[in-house]
């Protein structure tokens, strides 16, 4: 295995179905993560409901980091039913998902109000996901255009501290995945992107994951065949044994 870093992230969605299973579902994870001999220069990251945050924080260690599935842009405000990434700091969340597809296609989510996101997830100090993807039968110059816009208006600086997810929305959930071919191209895309808003060297470091139908078969295809950092993980994180055994897949 090389020594870039490698993400794990979990993301839960919406569940499980209460807190004593995600406690239950944290623990196993930790106590399995704890057992590993060989996961190399990798992070392991938990993104539970905002409703499990607290409860699923308190139970981490050896290398397991809290994430949250979104957040809104503002810090505090009459903004019903959000939460904002300054509140999510106080509970020690270090990473927010922004821009995953489910957050556009069912809530809306535009390219503006997840810019919009991304600040101020950087502002508050923790570390976005940055999801993008294209649908099935667009081109992979959506992913393009969806990286321009969010990207607008942060600094190299910031830029450092983004973690990029790509995510073919045709897979996700679907038990379809990616070819490394597929994988790899969309890597290279990214990465000119990248190199387009920033120096080389900042580009180069920013961490580029896969995520679409994810699981310890396949999950080398895509972290050494088509180089990618890592992946952002959905059904797989929910059972324990699968997340951790995609850590030791890589670590071998």
């Amino acid at each position: 295995m090389d020594n870039r870093k490698k993400y794990f992230i979990a993301n839960w969605k919406m569940n499980p179905a209460s807190e004593n299973d995600a406690k239950k579902l944290a623990r196993n994870v930790v106590a399995l993560l704890r057992a590993v001999k060989k996961r190399g220069n990798t992070r392991i990251v938990l993104c539970p409901p905002f409703t499990f945050l607290l409860p699923v924080a308190s139970l981490l260690g050896y290398g397991a980091e809290l994430g949250a599935q979104n957040c809104h842009f503002e810090d505090s405000g009459a903004y019903t039913g959000e939460v904002s990434a300054k509140m999510l700091k106080s509970l020690k969340c270090r990473y927010v998902i922004v821009g995953h597809s489910e957050r556009r296609n069912y809530f809306n989510e535009d390219s503006k109000l997840i810019n919009k996101k991304l600040h101020s997830v950087l502002k508050n100090g923790l570390t976005p996901v940055l999801a993008v993807g294209e649908k099935e039968g667009e081109s992979v110059k959506v992913i393009e255009r969806q990286l321009k816009e969010a990207l607008e208006g942060v600094s190299g600086a910031k830029a450092k501290n983004i973690i990029i997810a790509y995510e073919p929305v045709w897979a996700i959930g679907t038990g379809k995945s990616a070819t490394a071919d597929n994988a790899m191209s969309a890597r290279i895309m990214i990465r000119k992107v990248l190199a387009a808003f920033y120096p080389k060297t900042t580009a180069n470091k920013i961490p580029v994951l896969y995520g679409g139908s994810t699981d310890s078969k396949n999950i080398v295809r895509f972290t050494k065949d088509a180089q990618m950092d890592g992946a952002l993980v959905g059904d797989s994180s929910l059972n324990a044994k699968e997340f951790i055994k995609m850590v030791e897949e890589i670590g071998k």
